[in-house]
């Protein structure tokens, strides 16, 4: 595998080919948390450690995992680095661990996880399988953090919850909702569109 290969990868999982807004995916996690950005900072690392090493371990097992199971480890692979994930955050972030709930443990049944150690790792071999997994999640990190950028400033007036809107800033109640989630990531979509299209979108 080739620096070349590598860039191509990278390419494919930051825009062309990124896990929202192209192949639709991840959409729950969306709208759950990208009210706050510190939430989304935390999930999406989160998922990213979680895509990159289960795409990591499944390249380096996949020798060893019976065709007609390869579901069934594959999840387990990625559970493992979820729960891993999930520990550290009750550890060392207890608030932020309350606040996400359940979401970390869902990052299991995410399809960014299952679809790329079923479509790259499965057939490739560990280091681009872990470099397909970790670009995979940055793809998934930049759009969420996007939106979650617009979201709290015109929702509470703030970004990482510092206040930096002035006093007379009117804050954007629907934008703390969730369908304000589906309709940015509808825009952003549209952009992306728009800009691989070249304006025909």
């Amino acid at each position: 595998m080739t620096a070349k290969d590598l860039k191509k990868i990278s390419r494919e999982n930051l825009w062309f080919n990124n896990p929202i807004f192209i192949q639709i995916l991840g959409i729950c996690s969306t709208l759950a948390v990208t009210n706050l950005l510190t939430n989304t900072l935390i999930m999406t690392l989160g998922v990213t450690f979680a895509a990159a090493f289960s795409n990591l371990t499944i390249a380096f097992m996949k020798e060893w995992i019976p065709r007609k199971v390869r579901m069934i480890v594959q999840v387990l692979i990625i559970s493992f680095y979820v729960i891993i994930v999930d520990i550290l955050l009750r550890a060392f972030l207890p608030e932020i661990s309350k606040s996400l709930g359940p979401y970390v443990g869902l990052i299991i049944t995410n399809c960014i996880l299952m679809g790329r150690a079923e479509a790259f790792a499965q057939s490739n071999s560990p280091l681009p399988a872990f470099w397909d997994g970790l670009t995979s999640g940055i793809g998934y990190m930049w759009v969420l953090m996007a939106i979650a950028f617009v979201r709290e400033f015109l929702g509470f007036g703030t970004l990482f919850g510092i206040p930096v809107a002035p006093s007379w800033f009117p804050q954007w109640t629907i934008m703390v909702m969730a369908p304000s989630a589906f309709f940015l990531v509808a825009l952003l979509l549209w952009f992306a569109k728009n800009r691989m299209t070249g304006g025909k979108a």
